[in-house]
């Protein structure tokens, strides 16, 4: 819990601000419980067909249903393979996001997709269940089921299994932590890296940038109290949370792989994950840290054209070339 008040938010991006303009007609900072179910009819995470992810022939499209956690329900992976290469690739093990209450696995297919354009790589989206209805710990077991099969069927899907990358933004950045964590603690698969890119990962909602932000941009506090208490109910924010929940609350960041983390400087979760990334390079671990000035949470996504959301993609795919060549 923060002692001191924090000052005012940092302003956003001139660009950027006047996106925010549009998108807070269609999507308003504060997320309540009874907008889950009109925000999953509408159009705000709209699907991508087969086509529209094949990219003219670029990918090839396929779907598994594999098993899901034990005694719980199989678990449906969109798998999208480059056309071309007869080497075994890398993967990019990808866990969408949505606040753990919306979204699908085509939900930010497409940015991983713009990765695998220069950094040839299988992508494997998985399909985990939502909150409410199935909180903790259905969503992170089904990515956790989804990347152990994977890893399982590597070279029938084309993969390295040595070279296999966790990927998610927002909730689906905590997701991969989780799953990162997860991995490490049970001898799973050998993660290569992890990108978490803007992750939720802290359900006590009290940093100065959760303060900072309530009621500006996108996804701000009370948005980020529904998302989480959909997920964890009356445990939110209590003493007994998971990490593998929200790896805000591991005690030990040791042994995980390298991580990519980045955040925009005004939005909700910038305190939580800079303190992440300190707290791996404090355990011994390698991270890559960015914290774009005036980017709101999403930015890249909602206003790519934007120069800071040029910078940010350019700088995710810089380290994967790096960490995979």
């Amino acid at each position: 819990m923060t002692s001191v008040l924090p000052g005012p938010p940092p302003p956003f991006d001139p660009e950027l601000a006047a996106a925010l303009d549009v998108i807070g007609e269609q999507m308003p900072p504060a997320l309540t419980a009874d907008m889950i179910e009109p925000m999953r009819a509408g159009s705000v995470l709209a699907d991508l067909s087969d086509d529209d992810l094949a990219r003219e022939g670029a990918f090839t499209v396929t779907r598994r249903t594999v098993p899901g956690p034990a005694g719980d329900p199989d678990v449906e992976l969109l798998i999208l393979t480059p056309a071309g290469p007869t080497t075994l690739l890398p993967a990019i093990y990808h866990t969408h996001g949505g606040g753990m209450v919306v979204g699908n696995n085509r939900t930010g297919v497409e940015v991983i997709q713009d990765w695998a354009a220069e950094v040839p790589a299988v992508i494997v989206s998985v399909e985990y269940r939502l909150a409410p209805e199935h909180p903790d710990p259905a969503p992170v077991e089904d990515c956790y089921a989804g990347l152990v099969w994977t890893a399982e069927h590597a070279a029938e899907l084309g993969i390295d299994a040595e070279r296999i990358v966790i990927a998610g933004a927002s909730a689906g950045g905590g997701l991969a932590a989780g799953v990162a964590l997860l991995a490490r603690d049970r001898g799973g698969p050998a993660l290569f890296g992890q990108m978490l890119l803007c992750p939720m990962i802290d359900d006590r909602n009290d940093t100065p940038s959760a303060i900072q932000m309530a009621g500006r941009g996108v996804w701000d506090r009370t948005a980020n109290d529904t998302g989480w208490t959909a997920l964890l109910g009356a445990a939110r924010g209590g003493p007994d949370v998971s990490p593998y929940a929200a790896p805000a609350r591991a005690t030990d960041l040791a042994g995980l792989p390298p991580a990519f983390v980045d955040v925009g400087s005004a939005e909700t979760f910038r305190d939580e994950d800079v303190a992440y990334a300190s707290r791996l390079w404090q355990s011994g671990g390698q991270a890559e840290l960015h914290v774009w000035p005036g980017g709101f949470h999403g930015f890249d996504m909602m206003a790519p054209q934007a120069a800071v959301s040029q910078e940010a993609r350019a700088a995710r795919v810089r380290w994967l070339k790096r960490l995979l060549s």
